[in-house]
């Protein structure tokens, strides 16, 4: 992931044992988004944070290391839980972002 993101500009380095990483292909990626979500300022993937620029990996630290430990709670099942919890949310008629519980603990911790 860090040779990708080092790619166009990109760069990254290490804060309190997370890589982030920021421009280049990252920002272009992050500002198509996700279907379900839109554009974004940063995604988390294990141990490594993408963001937009150092701004927005700033601005959006406790929320993404919430994410960090979830993914360190639950292993490679994160990823299918997440996407399940969004599934289920829209199911109900609920916001697949905002109202997917993985989130909803992100948001307490930084909102």
């Amino acid at each position: 992931m860090i040779p990708f993101a080092l790619t166009q500009g990109g760069k990254a380095t290490v804060v309190d044992g997370v890589v982030e990483a920021q421009g280049g292909i990252i920002t272009k990626l992050l500002q198509i988004g996700l279907p379900w979500v839109g554009a974004g300022a940063a995604v988390t993937l294990g141990h490594v944070v993408w963001g937009c620029d150092q701004q927005c990996l700033d601005s959006t630290r406790e929320h993404e290391r919430v994410h960090v430990r979830q993914y360190e709670r639950w292993g490679p099942l994160f990823i299918p839980l997440y996407l399940a919890a969004s599934a289920v949310a829209a199911l109900r008629g609920l916001d697949p972002y905002r109202d997917n519980p993985f989130e909803r603990e992100a948001f307490e911790v930084s909102e």
